[in-house]
C-alpha cells in the first residue's frame, strides 16, 4: 500500500493573456498550497481493472473522476498490466477552485509512479498530466510557483510569508470552462502579478496581501454575488488580503495571527456550510 498527500492550491494571481490557437487561455498565476488536505492510498490488484473508491457520493467514482482518468492515462503510457485501487480520503471543497481534481490526478500520478516502481522524474509525470488538466502539473510539484501558457510552464518561487488562510466555500459550484467562455477580453481587470512576485522575493506579507488578485473574480462574482459578499465579509472583520480562488466560487483572506483568522472564520461561518482555517505552505 502506498500512500499520497494531495493539498489544495490556492491563486495568488491569476491573469489571462489572450485566447489561444488550441482553444485554451494563455494564462500567468501564481500558485501556493494550503494546509487542506486529500489522502489517497493505492493498492495493487490481481485483475487489470482501476477501482476509484471514494465515500462521498457527489465525487464520481468512474472516468469522470481526475484521478481515475490519470490512473488510466499512467496504465496506457507505461503499459502497466496490474490494476489499481485507489481510495480517496475527500476534505477539498469540489468545483471550487482549490483544484480539488486536479490534486487527486497528480497524487495518483505520483502514488502510481511509486507503486509500479516505475521511478519517472516528476517533469515526465508533468507532460503526461497536461493532456488530462491544466493544474495538475503545479499540484505534481505542490510548490509555490509562476505557471504560465496553460498551466504547464513552471517556474519555482520563495514560499509565502508566514501566515494563515480563511478559505470559505458557498454552496455552489463553478465550472471552469464556463467561466472562461463568459470572460471578455476586451474588459481590463488589474493583476498584479509583478507585486506578487516582489513580496514572494522579499518575503513582504503586506505587499503580498496588496497583490492579491485574479482576472476570472469580475466573471464569476457577476454571476454569483456571493463571492463578493463573502470577500467583502472577510475585509470587513480583519483579513488583510482576500481574493477568489482559481475561477472560485472559493474565496479566502489571508492573517497573520491565529486570532485574526479565527475572527474572519465566526464572521463568514454563518453563510457558508464549508469553511476552514489553515496554514500557506508552499
Amino acid at each position: 500500500m502506498i500512500y499520497e498527500t494531495a493539498p489544495a492550491k490556492i491563486n495568488l494571481t491569476l491573469d489571462t493573456l489572450f485566447k489561444r490557437d488550441d482553444g485554451f487561455h494563455e494564462v500567468e498565476m501564481i500558485m501556493t498550497t494550503i494546509d487542506l488536505n486529500d489522502r489517497l492510498s493505492f493498492e495493487l490488484r490481481k485483475d487489470q481493472n482501476i477501482v476509484v473508491d471514494v465515500e462521498q457520493s457527489y465525487v464520481p467514482s468512474d472516468s469522470k473522476n481526475l484521478a481515475y482518468k490519470a490512473a488510466e492515462l499512467m496504465k496506457k503510457n507505461y503499459n502497466l498490466k496490474q490494476g489499481v485501487t485507489i481510495t480517496i480520503d475527500k476534505n477539498i471543497p469540489v468545483s471550487a477552485g482549490l483544484a480539488g481534481g486536479s490534486t487527486d490526478a497528480a497524487a495518483t500520478m505520483r502514488g502510481m509512479n511509486r507503486l509500479y516502481k516505475l521511478n519517472r522524474p516528476l517533469e515526465e509525470l508533468c507532460e503526461l498530466g497536461i493532456q488530462i488538466g491544466t493544474d495538475i502539473p503545479f499540484c505534481i510539484y505542490g510548490k509555490t510557483a509562476f505557471c504560465k501558457g496553460k498551466g504547464e510552464l513552471i517556474r519555482f518561487m520563495n514560499r509565502p510569508p508566514s501566515a494563515w488562510a480563511v478559505v470559505a466555500k458557498p454552496d455552489l459550484g463553478i465550472s471552469s470552462p464556463d467561466i472562461f467562455r463568459k470572460l471578455d477580453l476586451t474588459q481590463t481587470h488589474e493583476v498584479y502579478t509583478k507585486a506578487c512576485e516582489t513580496a514572494l522575493d522579499t518575503g513582504d506579507y503586506e505587499l503580498l496581501c496588496n497583490s492579491l488578485s485574479n482576472r476570472l473574480e469580475p466573471v464569476s462574482g457577476k454571476m454569483y454575488t456571493e463571492i463578493y459578499k463573502i470577500k467583502e465579509n472577510m475585509l470587513k472583520n480583519g483579513a488583510d488580503g482576500a481574493v477568489m480562488s482559481g475561477s472560485g466560487p472559493a474565496v479566502y483572506g489571508l492573517t497573520q495571527k491565529e486570532r485574526q483568522a479565527k475572527h474572519v472564520y465566526n464572521a463568514v461561518n454563518g453563510c457558508c456550510n464549508e469553511v476552514y482555517v489553515v496554514r500557506l505552505l508552499g
